[in-house]
C-alpha cells in the first residue's frame, strides 16, 4: 500500500491513524463555498422574508452543529475538542450567490480540516434546505480548504483563483 495513504495499513484495510504519540499543538483551518440562488431568494434573505425564518442564521448554527458532529459522519476522523468556530456568509447579489466560511480552532493532535468542511457544507445545505420551496435550482459549489495552520505540515494557504472574487469582505 501506498505510504502516502495514512489511513490503510500494510494490508490495505482501513484503520484510524494512531496520533497518540504527536504533541497537542494550536491548529486551525478555514473552508469555503458558495451556493448560486435566484433573486428572489436573495431578496427573501436580505428581507428576512423567507417562510421557514431567519436562513443564514439557522445556516451558521447548523454549520456549527456540524463541525461537531464531523467525527460520526467521516469514519477515519478523530473525535476532536473544538476551542473555537465561526460561520460567517457573504451576499453577493451582482452574481446572485451566498458565499459560506468556516473556520474552526483547537489544540490537539490532528488537524481541523474535515471539521472545517463539514461546517462550511452543512452550512451550505442548510440554506438549500430553507429556500427549496423557492427555488430548486440552486447548485452549491467549489467547498474547498482555504487555509490550514498547525501540525507537522505547517501552513497551507490556497492560493487565489485567477479572475475569482472570493475574498469575505467582497
Amino acid at each position: 500500500m501506498q505510504k502516502d495513504f495514512s489511513h490503510f495499513d500494510e494490508e490495505g484495510n482501513a484503520v484510524m491513524v494512531d496520533v497518540t504519540g504527536k504533541q497537542e499543538t494550536y491548529r486551525s483551518a478555514v473552508a469555503s463555498g458558495f451556493i448560486q440562488v435566484n433573486q428572489k431568494i436573495i431578496d427573501a434573505i436580505q428581507q428576512r422574508t423567507m417562510a421557514k425564518g431567519d436562513v443564514l442564521g439557522v445556516a451558521r448554527v447548523a454549520g456549527i452543529m456540524g463541525v461537531k458532529e464531523t467525527s460520526r459522519l467521516i469514519p477515519m476522523c478523530h473525535t476532536l475538542l473544538i476551542s473555537g468556530c465561526t460561520v460567517d456568509f457573504r451576499v453577493d447579489e451582482k452574481q446572485r450567490r451566498i458565499y459560506g466560511w468556516c473556520t474552526v480552532k483547537t489544540r490537539g493532535q490532528t488537524g481541523v480540516e474535515m471539521e472545517a468542511l463539514t461546517g462550511v457544507s452543512t452550512a451550505l445545505l442548510t440554506i438549500y434546505d430553507m429556500c427549496k420551496a423557492v427555488d430548486r435550482n440552486m447548485v452549491i459549489s467549489e467547498i474547498r480548504l482555504e487555509e490550514k495552520m498547525g501540525g507537522r505540515s505547517g501552513v497551507f494557504r490556497r492560493e487565489p483563483d485567477p479572475g475569482k472574487e472570493r475574498e469575505k469582505d467582497g
